[in-house]
């Protein structure tokens, strides 16, 4: 079974009709989904799914092991298989998550850019995101310096595009890769790309927001030590 992703084409998809591929205990499969199963650190969404005028909430959503099907649990009954059902998305929570995304990835390549350092984790929540980098030391100094820049990306509404090319001409773009571990599956024939134009280009599966000016402002809650070669950033959106 193949799901059609359709957050990949639009991020900003909030309703869509699908069809029932398969069932799998408390779960469905569907011929295409709005709803990001989560990854790479940003959270699954949040939604219900709504067929002859039953409306069932999505408890979890996740990628088979193949990696070609999508399946969301509802806390319902199952649509039969072949039946169309109607998706939409909890959309605060989505574009909450849209702009994290986007923010990370405007850290991620100021402190690439500046300081050659690779991301060794990463988490987003509905109020803050983490975002751990392979560096010795953050003074206080640096932290709010590096503040300060990501803000002015953000001021700057820098365009944001997002195209796929064929893995091995992705693989010639240097430092594509952002990560301390190479965390793409070794056998997809193409790579997506997310480019905040001008400032940071990566590999990503994830959802963002059309330019940095969404994102609307960055600010660090706090830092931590997490290893001689391991400082974490704390950040939380400005509103």
């Amino acid at each position: 079974m193949n799901t059609d992703l359709l957050y990949h084409a639009d991020s900003y998809l909030r309703k869509f009709n699908a069809r029932v591929l398969g069932h799998r205990e408390n779960a469905v499969a569907l011929d295409c989904t709005a709803f990001f199963p989560g990854g790479g650190g940003q959270m699954a969404d949040q939604g219900v799914i709504r067929c002859e005028g039953q409306e069932c909430t999505i408890t979890k959503s996740f990628k088979d092991e193949g990696g070609t099907a999508i399946w969301h649990e509802l806390n319902g009954p199952l649509p039969a298989v072949g039946a169309e059902v109607e998706g939409e998305l909890d959309w605060e929570f989505r574009y909450r998550m849209m702009r994290t995304h986007t923010a990370l990835h405007i850290l991620c390549g100021l402190i690439f850019r500046d300081f050659g350092a690779q991301v060794t984790g990463g988490q987003m929540y509905p109020d803050r995101a983490r975002m751990d980098f392979a560096l010795e030391q953050f003074d206080q100094g640096t932290v709010r310096a590096i503040e300060e820049t990501a803000n002015s990306a953000v001021q700057a509404a820098l365009p944001i595009k997002v195209y796929t090319l064929p893995r091995e001409e992705a693989f010639q773009i240097p430092d594509l890769i952002r990560t301390k571990i190479n965390l793409l599956p070794p056998g997809i024939p193409v790579v997506r790309i997310v480019e905040i134009v001008g400032w940071d280009l990566q590999a990503d599966g994830g959802t963002h927001v059309h330019d940095t000016s969404e994102v609307k402002g960055i600010k660090v809650l706090k830092t931590e030590n997490k290893g001689k070669i391991n400082k974490r950033l704390e950040i939380g959106l400005v509103d």
